[in-house]
C-alpha cells in the first residue's frame, strides 16, 4: 500500500512566496494540485505575477500581505489563511539574509532577523496547530540553511536565527506529533544572491560543484508534503554536500 497522498485540493500557505525560492516552491506544489496561499510583504507586483502563473496551472491561489517583523500581523496571517478554508500545510520560507559580523550587529538587526526568521515560524506553527481541526492532519516544512548545523562567523544574526529554527523544527515535531509532521530543508547554493555580487568562490566549497536546480527544491518539498507521514523532525540537506566541508 502506497504511503503517498495527493495534494489535489489541499491548501498550503507559503511565506515569502512571490519571488525566488518561495515562488519556485509555490509553482511546484501548485503543479502537484495544491491550492496556494501566497504570502508576501512588499513584493506587490511580483505577487500578482506569481499568482497569475499559479492560476494558469488550474488551481486556486490567494495572496496574503503581512509584515512578519510584526508578531500581530504574523498571527493574523494564519487566521486569514484559515478563513479561506482548512489548511493542510505550511512552508516557513520567508527570511532575511544580511551580511553582518558579530561586531557590527546591533539590536535592531538582531531583533529583525529573529522576528522574521524564527519568531514568525514559531507563531505560524503554533497558530496552525491551534486552528487545525482536531481530527485533521497537517504538515509543516521549515526552510533552513547549512549554516544552521555548522554556525560560522559570517551572516551572524541570520545564522543564529536559522540555528534556532533547526531546534524549533525538532521540538515542534515532538510537541505536535502525531497529528502534524514538522520537517526542515537546509539549503546551500540554491540561487545566486539577488544583489548580483561575486559568487565564483561559493562553489569551491560545494562537493557537487554546481548550483541547485530549482526543480530539485520543488521535488524535495513535494516529497515532504505528499510522501510518508512517518517522517518528522528531520532536516534534509539540499546543499550539494556543503555541510560536510
Amino acid at each position: 500500500m502506497s504511503d503517498l497522498i495527493t495534494l489535489s485540493g489541499k491548501n498550503i500557505l507559503i511565506t515569502g512566496a512571490a519571488v525566488r525560492v518561495g515562488k519556485a516552491i509555490a509553482l511546484s506544489l501548485a503543479e502537484a494540485g495544491a491550492n496556494i496561499l501566497l504570502h508576501y510583504h512588499t513584493s506587490d507586483d511580483e505577487a500578482r505575477q506569481t499568482a497569475q502563473e499559479i492560476e494558469a496551472l488550474g488551481v486556486q491561489v490567494h495572496t496574503l500581505k503581512a509584515d512578519l517583523n510584526d508578531p500581530a500581523q504574523t498571527t493574523q496571517l494564519m487566521e486569514q489563511a484559515f478563513s479561506i478554508g482548512p489548511l493542510y500545510g505550511l512552508v516557513n520560507n520567508a527570511s532575511i539574509f544580511t551580511s553582518l559580523a558579530l561586531e557590527n550587529t546591533d539590536v535592531e538587526d538582531w531583533n529583525k532577523h529573529l522576528n522574521i526568521n524564527l519568531t514568525a515560524p514559531f507563531l505560524l506553527t503554533q497558530a496552525f496547530a491551534n486552528l487545525l481541526d482536531k481530527e485533521e492532519h497537517g504538515r509543516v516544512v521549515n526552510l533552513l540553511d547549512w549554516r544552521a548545523m555548522r554556525p560560522q562567523a559570517d551572516h551572524f544574526p541570520y545564522t543564529i536565527s536559522k540555528a534556532g529554527l533547526a531546534a524549533l523544527t525538532q521540538a515542534t515535531a515532538v510537541a505536535l506529533a502525531p497529528r502534524i509532521t514538522v520537517n526542515g530543508v537546509a539549503f546551500g547554493a540554491i540561487l545566486p544572491p539577488s544583489d548580483g555580487g561575486n559568487t565564483g568562490h561559493i562553489l569551491e566549497s560545494v562537493p557537487a560543484g554546481r548550483w541547485a536546480d530549482l526543480e530539485e527544491v520543488g521535488s524535495t518539498l513535494r516529497f515532504l508534503f505528499a510522501g510518508p507521514g512517518y517522517i518528522t523532525g528531520e532536516i534534509i540537506h539540499l546543499d550539494g554536500g556543503r555541510h560536510l566541508i
